[in-house]
């Protein structure tokens, strides 16, 4: 198979690289721990990077997604480290490059399925010690290792919310960024979905029956738009669902208005929106994950917009 792909730990000496240091003041780079302090490490939050696109290219979309991660570090590890946070709680842990130079569909498909293997290892490792994993970059594709390596490491049950304009319900035709949730249903891995803020043309038909037949919850983003429903009481309603069920938290960069993304959308909810979300969501503490996918940049303006809006959402979530 055409593909190339590697795990690089992230180390003390790439980190002081992107960090700006100026008298007087800590930055978050300066605090944070390393992948070399995994077996030392007493926080609660660990960032795995994962720069690809072979997800969403390989559902028909557009690159760009592996240009995510780079633009979230290199800001993440430069804002300050003071009395709201500290960065003390939070490890850079590595980042997973991965890239296939062929456009053949099914081969990409082929692709992703390598991929997930590669995520799940590392996956597993990070939920084993009891950490919770951030997942920055790349497709939502992402999702579905995320939750096989949750059952894997500690042999429970995992339910999901997510806030995107697309359900990522799709046939199980080979896997990409438009089925994590389908083939993990499907699979056993995933036992309870619900999506929030579906933009009603963007969603099939035969996909809101697949969904509605195994019984996932789901709301669309114009109810939200005309007032007939309320997005944080909705958030609110998916935990009643779950209880003390262990949740993954996702939130798809295609959903925040003007976002530059695989999916790029005039229409939705705002960065303020978003970041109050993972607020509401990690004030549940029942999350064991955050996964903010399909970010893709493709020149310096927008990589400042999705990096810095990364930040706060990450930051957001930690400090909750």
């Amino acid at each position: 198979m055409d593909c190339n792909s590697c795990f690089t730990p992230i180390n003390r000496a790439f980190v002081d690289g992107l960090v700006s240091f100026r008298e007087g003041e800590v930055k978050l780079g300066q605090v944070v721990s390393t992948f070399d302090c995994l077996d030392v490490f007493t926080g609660k939050y660990v960032v795995l990077g994962v720069r690809e696109d072979v997800g969403p290219r390989a559902n028909v979309g557009l690159s760009g997604a592996a240009n995510g991660f780079d633009a979230f570090i290199k800001r993440l590890v430069n804002i300050q480290s003071n009395r709201f946070f500290s960065g003390e709680d939070l490890m850079l842990y590595g980042v997973v490059d991965f890239s296939v130079v062929s456009d053949d569909i099914s081969l990409l498909r082929q692709s992703v399925d390598v991929l997930d293997s590669l995520l799940i290892e590392h996956l597993v490792k990070i939920y084993k010690k009891g950490l919770v994993p951030i997942l920055i970059g790349g497709g939502h594709n992402n999702a579905y290792p995320l939750m096989k390596a949750y059952q894997l490491a500690t042999h429970n049950d995992i339910n999901v919310i997510n806030c995107d304009p697309h359900a990522d319900f799709r046939m199980l035709e080979g896997r990409h960024s438009g089925n994590s949730f389908s083939y993990a249903m499907d699979q056993g891995v995933l036992s309870k979905y619900s999506v929030l803020g579906l933009h009603q043309s963007y969603n099939s038909e035969e996909m809101l029956l697949s969904m509605e037949e195994v019984g996932c919850y789901f709301t669309f983003f114009e109810d939200y738009l005309l007032g007939v429903r309320d997005f944080y009481s909705d958030v609110d309603r998916v935990f009643e669902r779950y209880g003390n069920e262990s949740v993954g938290v996702e939130l798809d960069l295609d959903s925040i208005i003007g976002m530059p993304s695989s999916a790029f959308t005039p229409s939705g909810i705002s960065l303020e929106q978003a970041r109050r979300y993972v607020v509401k969501t990690q004030q549940k503490k029942s999350v064991v994950y955050l996964h903010l996918p399909e970010g893709a940049p493709k020149n310096d303006y927008e990589s400042a917009v999705v990096g810095k809006s990364l930040v706060y959402l990450v930051v957001d979530f930690m400090k909750a």
